[in-house]
């Protein structure tokens, strides 16, 4: 079993989850309520961004001299990172959990850069509106239970993360993968094979996989089953059977598209669709 920050809280007596929302593929978001606890984060393998929404003052991080917490106060806690708290005052707060490979293929995404340079530094109780506010929003959306609320919110949480400027050995040259993402977008509704992407590249498929997942942060596999459940969301705007949507985005059957696209956001399509239209 995989130990994360969620694990650790929900081993302790003195936690009370008000409610979580899964956002698919190694995210989600909880609202969390503690007082008199003490709780330790033992090398947790995600990451995980808070936002103290009420209370905090009673909050202190023991192993980082102590300091306390703050209504509005966002720490940082990247995977692997242990840290220890201890908690007298009943606060509220909200956590968003990320994998690294979701974190990493998100971030490339919307920077349209190496996955390798973001740069997630530990943080304890600091000021930082930009990643407050999409915080805050995503605390809304999952109270309301609206993905779609919660997807704008961690999309713009996503696009303030900073970025590094270092130097990179491996990974694949810019124009190579644009030739790889131009051909998965074009053969989106075909089946695509790794061989036919590594020849893309010139290189063999066993360093194309490699490469590839260290410039996007995930594998090939991974990226292309992305792009098709994002041309799903875009067609379940429009009124073409959910049957005719699983074809024109590459999935065997319909069967297969309400499978992938449940792991992926959380919601079927038909859910997803039903959302679009009562928003």
């Amino acid at each position: 079993m995989l130990r994360t920050v969620e694990h650790f809280l929900g081993r302790s007596n003195a936690e009370n989850l008000a409610t979580k929302m899964s956002l698919g593929a190694g995210c989600s978001v909880a609202i969390w309520e503690n007082q008199n606890d003490h709780v330790r984060y033992e090398a947790p393998h995600n990451h995980t961004l808070s936002l103290y929404l009420k209370g905090g003052t009673g909050t202190r991080r023991l192993d980082a001299g102590k300091v306390s917490g703050w209504p509005g106060a966002v720490c940082i806690m990247p995977a692997g990172q242990s840290s220890e708290w201890e908690i007298t005052k009943r606060f509220r707060f909200v956590h968003l959990y990320l994998s690294d490979e979701r974190l990493r293929s998100m971030f490339s995404e919307a920077h349209d850069c190496d996955a390798r340079q973001l740069d997630l530094t530990e943080a304890n109780f600091v000021d930082k509106p930009n990643v407050a506010q999409p915080l805050a929003e995503l605390a809304r959306a999952a109270m309301s239970n609206n993905m779609l609320h919660a997807e704008g919110a961690l999309t713009d949480l996503i696009g303030v993360l900073p970025g590094r400027k270092a130097r990179l050995l491996g990974g694949l040259a810019p124009h190579v993968l644009r030739r790889v993402e131009d051909y998965i977008e074009a053969y989106l509704a075909t089946t695509i094979h790794l061989k036919d992407l590594a020849l893309l590249a010139n290189m063999s498929e066993f360093h194309f996989h490699r490469m590839f997942r260290l410039v996007r942060g995930c594998p090939p596999h991974a990226w292309i089953t992305r792009q098709r459940v994002r041309r799903a969301k875009q067609l379940l705007r429009s009124d073409t059977p959910v049957a005719e949507i699983a074809v024109d985005c590459g999935f065997s059957s319909q069967s297969h598209l309400t499978r992938v696209f449940r792991n992926q956001t959380g919601r079927t399509p038909a859910q997803f669709r039903k959302l679009l239209r009562d928003t």
